[in-house]
């Protein structure tokens, strides 16, 4: 287990990496964005493929840095269901919904992805729009940024196995969600008045 814990601590090292260098793509599209709007209104031009940039730049972040919010547990789950059940009981669905859906909605898109992606490349697939930007690359994301996910995926069921058998603290044991400590503070600041 010490082998598989010491793999999971290198992927997520690199979703770490990954996720923080591509979430600045963000940034990226929105001056991207703001440039094109202003040159539109300004000079009455628009360019189909500065448009379509943006389109591929939140692609590029909401697909290749969903393993960085798995990575941070900050995924999509009903928490006030989820804080009443016992620790062994999350772990549990942590775990069965890892392997049940997950890893094979991951797997699924991976192998459909493939094929996606390479009859666009081959044929040099181009944007319908005049001016657009060739379509290839964007389909490439696809099979990417799950098969990013399915290792994250896998990163964290070992992590889970690991905290059930109690060979690591939970690394999310501690952890404060963004919408709690909201609550937190406006709870602080209804009391002070």
């Amino acid at each position: 287990m010490q082998s598989l814990l010491k793999m999971s601590r290198g992927i997520d090292a690199f979703t770490k990496w990954t996720g923080k260098r591509l979430a600045w793509l963000i940034l990226i599209a929105v001056v991207v964005s703001a440039v094109n709007a202003i040159i539109r209104k300004t000079f009455d031009v628009s360019s189909n493929s500065w448009l379509e940039l943006q389109w591929v730049l939140f692609s590029m972040v909401f697909l290749l840095c969903s393993p960085w919010t798995l990575l941070d547990n900050e995924h999509i789950r009903i928490d006030i269901v989820n804080n009443m059940l016992p620790k062994r009981v999350r772990n549990s669905i942590d775990i069965m919904g890892h392997v049940f859906f997950l890893m094979p909605l991951a797997i699924v898109m991976i192998i459909t992805g493939i094929p996606f992606f390479l009859r666009s490349a081959e044929i040099n697939e181009q944007s319908g729009n005049a001016g657009g930007l060739p379509q290839w690359p964007a389909k490439s994301l696809i099979m990417i940024g799950f098969a990013f996910l399915l290792v994250q995926g896998i990163s964290e069921l070992i992590k889970r196995i690991a905290v059930m058998r109690g060979l690591i603290p939970d690394p999310h044991a501690s952890q404060v969600h963004a919408l709690e400590a909201e609550v937190e503070h406006l709870v602080e600041a209804i009391e002070k008045r």
